[in-house]
């Protein structure tokens, strides 16, 4: 689960290296609640990068889109196993969905390609 304030690796070849959670998008907190929404694998997030290689078009400070790839808290899949990862993930996108970067490091959850994000399986190296 991650959730605003949380700090997470970017998986593709953009520059960014560290990017931190602003918001959650897509998701509420339950009524009468006082709980933060979380993001699992396949959600969209607003980040700040907080960490870049020098010379690439990600700065340090700039807001972008991402999405979570992995996880490390366990996610339960329709025929009752989980899976989950060693640290948390995720590709920036643009506006359209589709991803920045044009190569993605490390493997990928399936549950991406039933939140129609095609383009980010295919470019993925492994997709578990």
């Amino acid at each position: 689960m991650i959730q605003q304030e949380s700090r997470i690796d970017v998986a593709d070849n953009t520059g960014a290296k560290i990017a931190y959670v602003i918001r959650v998008l897509g998701r509420s907190t339950g009524r009468m609640r006082h709980s933060r929404p979380t993001a699992t694998i396949g959600d969209k997030v607003v980040c700040s990068i907080k960490k870049s290689l020098p010379g690439s078009d990600m700065k340090t400070g700039t807001i972008v889109k991402g999405v979570v790839v992995r996880t490390n808290y366990p996610v339960r899949r329709a025929d009752g196993s989980y899976v989950r990862f060693d640290r948390n993930a995720i590709v920036l996108i643009d506006d359209n969905g589709n991803p920045r970067g044009t190569r993605i490091f490390g493997a990928v959850a399936r549950e991406l390609r039933e939140k129609n994000y095609m383009k980010i399986v295919s470019l993925a190296s492994e997709v578990v």
